[in-house]
């Protein structure tokens, strides 16, 4: 009875002692990078510089932003692909390298499903049209009577080609049946400066991006592009509502880790995310950009990219989008 009771203590021992190390390694051990695909400047940064300041503080380790910009998000996704699954390395994954690059049947060097862990939704949000407080249409429709009345003469910057903007504008154009330029550019930021300086006349833009330029008088927005209103922006009615039945046109914010993460490590990560969403001055900087529905399960996220693959490969289709385009 003795030694049966010096076992079961030194069992117990054992368990205790090793407790906190399994708890660490549900955590990467040192400074985490969360890349973003994007310049400084434009919504997923935004978005990325919120949730990475919040997770340093709660894990206790250095989270700092990296933009590696160009081809709307896939160069950042293919470095994270191809990173160790130690989650010192994470993705700000959005719509254009998860959904739309796929969609548009582009040849990847990452397969969008396999190669990624999901951890957590971190926003959707509408995109908004907008214009500066030079250009004569300031309604949609009146937009749509200066494109049929100047065929090809309007410019629109989106993202890069094949982005989300790039696609919001292709479904307005097939909707509208009119003829725009498409000026894309390497990310909202330099697109928000020239649109705002007069060098192009209209864009779709996140809100997240927009939102600042909107509320300092600097951008007109003329609709948002969700079926619902965003809270932030209750009075700016949506396509929806201004002749555009159905027009949804959305983007959205996850992160993610390597293929090769541990599940534990991405399932401690996910409550964490969440964890950080539901913090009141987080969630009054989410409204402000106009991101929603951020959280949930992981299983949840990884269903959602996947519907998203399905409606925007048949939109891409319809409308002939190409990332050149």
């Amino acid at each position: 009875m003795k030694r049966r009771t010096l076992i079961t203590a030194a069992a117990a021992g054992v368990a205790t002692l090793a407790s906190p190390m399994i708890g660490a390694q549900t955590l990467p051990g040192g400074p985490v990078r969360i890349i973003v695909g994007f310049p400084p400047g434009g919504g997923t940064d935004a978005l990325a510089r919120v949730v990475g300041q919040k997770l340093s503080v709660m894990w206790n380790v250095p989270v700092v932003i990296e933009n590696k910009a160009g081809a709307a998000g896939v160069i950042a996704a293919d470095f994270v692909a191809k990173a160790n699954g130690d989650g010192n390395t994470l993705l700000m994954a959005h719509i254009n390298s998860h959904a739309l690059a796929p969609a548009m049947g582009i040849k990847l060097a990452y397969d969008a499903e396999k190669d990624f862990t999901p951890i957590s939704m971190v926003a959707v949000t509408p995109n908004v049209l907008i214009c500066n407080a030079d250009q004569p249409a300031k309604t949609v429709k009146d937009l749509v009577a200066l494109c049929k009345a100047k065929p090809g003469q309007l410019s629109f910057a989106s993202a890069g080609g094949g982005s989300a903007q790039h696609f919001a504008l292709e479904m307005f154009k097939l909707q509208a049946k009119i003829f725009a330029l498409h000026v894309p550019y390497r990310g909202s930021g330099p697109a928000l400066i020239d649109l705002i300086s007069g060098q192009v006349n209209y864009c779709f833009e996140t809100m997240t991006s927009a939102a600042p330029h909107i509320q300092g008088g600097k951008a007109i927005a003329l609709a948002q592009t969700r079926l619902k209103r965003a809270k932030s922006f209750p009075n700016l009615p949506t396509m929806a509502e201004q002749g555009f039945p159905g027009f949804e046109a959305t983007v959205w914010y996850g992160l993610m880790g390597p293929a090769k993460m541990p599940q534990g490590m991405a399932q401690r990560m996910n409550e964490d995310v969440n964890k950080v969403l539901a913090m009141p001055d987080v969630q009054a900087k989410m409204d402000q950009y106009g991101a929603e529905d951020g959280g949930g399960t992981i299983e949840k996220f990884a269903g959602f990219i996947k519907s998203e693959q399905q409606k925007w490969a048949q939109v891409a289709k319809a409308a002939n989008v190409r990332p050149d385009a």
